[in-house]
């Protein structure tokens, strides 16, 4: 990936199977992570990744570590693809007769990149948080009912019965229009943008520290070492912002869970009632999430097999 010139359908190809494949591996995490960043203090349902995925499989079954994966699976290439094609335009415009971009504008290409990408991000966010957070509330409310502390009523007849992913979508639209979709925008805006303008230079660099020559590619195995690596810090910067964007896009609450109104007063309660540690709440999950990402994009990239797939469309041959 790094100096082989791509065209940019294989880019686009690269980013949606690499993404297809990597929420397929590592969902299961993704929704630990969701569930950690949601509970609060008092209401504490999981102590750990592990501890959170067994009692899922214990609860849920099998499956219901995979809850909102559908939506993930269906939006993440147009997101893989909007973010490859926004760096590959940004970077392109940024750089002069062809020369080397700059630290400076490898960064703002990556701003570019990560605005862009919220288009599609927000609403896929929005979605999958609230199914992937749906059996943590179920799971409480159900303890809290055998431990005397919740009294079933006709009000939460059956938090067993959680809506799909359409249903969450008719009703934001019907209530509050296409603005119901993208609650939390700010918030996203806040990660995703440092995310890139970290990730993108961070990987470019780290790659070119395994090229021997300037014109000839890094190995297989730097570039899915720099993937990791740049991948797995990126996401660990902005934890901090994804904790805030997670609560903020949580539609419902546990029992006796905070609401909040905007970024502010969301950071404000989470720092009085949490303290600091509360914005690393899933920072390690995310790094578990993103660095297999990026490693299995770098895999995508160098078997070739976006080129393969073009080759066999009747305009690609020869």
């Amino acid at each position: 990936m790094a100096d082989k010139q791509i065209s940019l359908p294989a880019k686009l190809i690269n980013g949606g199977i690499a993404g297809l494949i990597g929420v397929t591996c590592v969902f299961p995490i993704d929704l630990a992570k969701t569930r950690l960043q949601n509970q609060q203090n008092g209401q504490r349902m999981y102590t750990s990744l592990s501890d959170c995925l067994l009692k899922t499989i214990r609860s849920e079954g099998y499956f219901g570590m995979y809850r909102g994966a559908a939506v993930n699976l269906t939006l993440v290439t147009p997101e893989k693809a909007i973010k490859l094609a926004a760096n590959d335009f940004f970077r392109h415009h940024l750089s002069k007769d062809g020369k080397k971009l700059t630290l400076l504008r490898e960064m703002l290409a990556g701003c570019g990149a990560g605005t862009c990408q919220v288009i599609v991000t927000t609403p896929m966010e929005m979605l999958k948080i609230q199914l992937q957070d749906a059996g943590r509330i179920a799971a409480q409310k159900k303890l809290m009912a055998a431990q005397g502390q919740l009294s079933p009523s006709p009000s939460c007849p059956g938090a067993e019965r959680r809506p799909t992913a359409t249903q969450i979508t008719r009703e934001l639209l019907r209530s509050k229009g296409i603005a119901g979709l993208y609650k939390g925008l700010g918030a996203t805006l806040l990660r995703d943008v440092p995310f890139s303008i970290v990730y993108f230079p961070l990987f470019a660099n780290l790659n070119k520290l395994g090229q021997k020559d300037p014109n000839v590619k890094a190995p297989f195995y730097v570039s899915f070492l720099s993937g990791c690596v740049a991948g797995s810090t990126a996401a660990v910067a902005v934890n901090p912002c994804d904790v805030i964007k997670t609560r903020l896009q949580s539609l419902q609450r546990g029992v006796n869970e905070d609401t909040y109104s905007g970024i502010l007063d969301c950071t404000k309660k989470i720092w009085q009632k949490e303290g600091p540690m509360a914005f690393l709440k899933g920072a390690y999950c995310r790094a578990l999430v993103i660095a297999p990402l990026f490693g299995i994009a770098q895999v995508v990239y160098f078997l070739g097999i976006a080129e393969f797939l073009l080759a066999l469309l009747p305009q690609h041959r020869g």
